[in-house]
This record gives structure tokens, sequence and C-alpha cells, in this order.
């Protein structure tokens, strides 16, 4: 009741100032946790008109942001209950409710461009869509949201597996933490709000975070080195709710899925390696950035991929076998 009544409240504040304009036929509220300046927010934003343009304006999507609804662990919950249209889930934040979509955490596996793009519409990726749909929720788009990440240090530039022996660093999740360990790091969990001041107080010398986020959570102030290499692919999943999506004119899915084909595409990340201009600002504020060289994330792929698998293989029982299959085969 009182999500409901809140998501009253901020759907009211909407809707006032648009005066006496002519109401839409359909409205898709979209939640999500991101703040305006976020790519993926400005990507929602583009999808909106996206799907005004594409709908002959039938459709209004009404976008919530940086979590003004619901928190990122209600989403599921919130579209598959049908308290919501639709949401945008980070494909991190299933846990263990769906433990074959951390195929793309698998390092290397599946981060580069070309993969990326062969994943869209793919058998893998149809697989994937069941097993949400079997949650509750209907998949309409697969949105990348990042592809790198960086291991910072206050001691050494962390450039090869060796250099992981009984470092003390804040790690990713338990599957990713699988490779930290094959390399003989000692991984903490830990929220990424603690993890600066975990570092400035050398609770922990090292980290796992995303390329940007080294630069706008100031690891630099804390952290001397950093490399960073195309290592796990990380997707935004729109979901809809499937009692309102099946309940739709045809024509109205077609603008709507359109829209999100559309936000997938141009989600995609053309570097092959890590965007020159993210390390840039690392260096020109005071670390010592590098990208991975070639050879050196074949060593890293070596080190930490089978321990990362087998974790894989293991929560899924054996049954992500056939999506490990269906990727390599893309």
């Amino acid at each position: 009741m009182k999500l409901t009544s809140r998501l009253l409240s901020v759907a009211l504040a909407v809707a006032l100032p648009m005066g006496l304009a002519q109401a839409a036929d359909y409205t898709m509220r979209v939640s999500h946790q991101f703040p305006p300046s976020h790519p993926s927010a400005q990507r929602m934003e583009q999808f909106a008109k996206d799907v005004a343009q594409e709908t002959s304006n039938k459709v209004e999507v009404q976008l919530f942001g940086a979590a003004q609804l619901y928190r990122p662990a209600q989403h599921h919950a919130a579209v598959a209950g049908g308290e919501i249209e639709s949401a945008l889930i980070l494909s991190i934040q299933w846990g263990g409710s769906l433990p074959e979509i951390a195929v793309t955490q698998i390092p290397y596996l599946m981060s580069a461009p070309a993969q990326q793009k062969a994943f869209l519409g793919s058998k893998a990726a149809q697989l994937l869509d069941q097993k949400m749909l079997e949650k509750g929720v209907r998949n309409i788009s697969w949105m990348v949201d990042t592809n790198d990440l960086m291991f910072t240090s206050s001691t050494q530039l962390l450039d090869e597996p060796s250099k992981f022996e009984g470092v003390k660093m804040r790690g990713l999740n338990r599957l990713f933490d699988a490779g930290l360990i094959a390399m003989g790091a000692v991984p903490v969990a830990m929220a990424g709000s603690e993890v600066y001041q975990a570092l400035q107080t050398k609770v922990v010398d090292a980290a796992v975070t995303a390329t940007k986020a080294a630069y706008s959570r100031k690891y630099y102030e804390v952290q001397q080195f950093g490399a960073a290499s195309p290592i796990v692919l990380v997707y935004d999943n729109l979901v809809v709710n499937p009692a309102w999506w099946d309940g739709l004119p045809e024509d109205v899915r077609g603008g709507i899925t359109r829209a999100a084909d559309k936000a997938a595409q141009e989600s995609i990340i053309t570097d092959e390696n890590i965007n020159p201009e993210e390390l840039a600002q690392l260096n020109q504020a005071g670390m010592q950035a590098v990208a991975l060289s070639p050879q050196q994330i074949a060593a890293f792929k070596s080190a930490m991929q089978p321990a990362v698998l087998e974790s894989f293989l293991n929560s899924t029982r054996g049954k992500g076998q056939e999506l490990i299959d269906l990727i390599k085969a893309m």
C-alpha cells in the first residue's frame, strides 16, 4: 500500500503540468535506479521519445529514475505484480533468483563489441528471455550498461595475475570473486558506498570497479594505480508486465519493440579495449591508469575464467552449460 501510494503521488505530480494536453491511449511507467546524468537514464529519455514517434503518440512513457519509486531490489516484484508496467533491471541484480543470467559476468566470455552484437536476438538471449518470463516478467531489450572493470590499488599496478597473491581487495560478487581467489587475492564484500572509506583507511588495499566509477567516486584520491580491460558485460534489462504487454494492440507492441531495439543497438560499446578518454580523466587526476594489453588480457582470462566458469556451472546445477555452448557458437 505504501509503494502504491507513493506511485500515485509521483504519477500525479508528473501528470499535472500537462494541463489540458491530450492524453495518450496507453501509459508505460518505467522505474529505474539511475540518476539523470547516467548514460542509462539518458538512453531511457531517448527511448521515451522514440516510443512516442513509433506509436504515433499512442503511448506515453513516464520515467521514474533515481529509485524514486522502488529500490532496485523491488523492481522485479513490482513489475511481476502489476504495480507498474515496466522497469530497468541491471543484469547483476538478479542474484540467486536467476543464476543463469550471470553468464555475462564470466571474465572475457562476451564483452567484445562483436559478441555484444551477436548476442542480440541470439538463441542464448532467447533462452534467458524465457527464464525471465518464467519469473513473471517479459524482457524486451538487452541494453549494454558497461563492459569494463578496473583493478585499482594503492601499492602496485595490478597488471598481471601473479601480483594478486595475498591482496586484500573489495570484490564484485561471489561469482566473479572466484576468479580473484584463483589468483590468490582475498576479496571482501562491501557496498559501493563504503569502498572509498575502506580504501582510505586501508581496510582493503585494492578494489574492483567500473572505469567510470573509479573517476566519479574519486578513487584517484586513495588509489595510485588502475589497470582496466573489457572483462565482463553488464546489461540493463527492460522488463514489462506480461499481462499489460499482451493486452496492447499488435501495432503498439511493435512500436515499443522498435524503440527498444534501437536503444539496444545504440548501447553497444564500440571500443575494442578501454575508452582512452576515461583513462585520461583518471591520469589527469593523479592516478596511473592503463588499459591492459591483449597479452595481459590473455593471462587474466587464463587465470580467472576457469574458476568463474566452474562457479557458474555449480550455481546453475549444470544447467548453464547449454547457455555457455550457445554463446561460444555465436
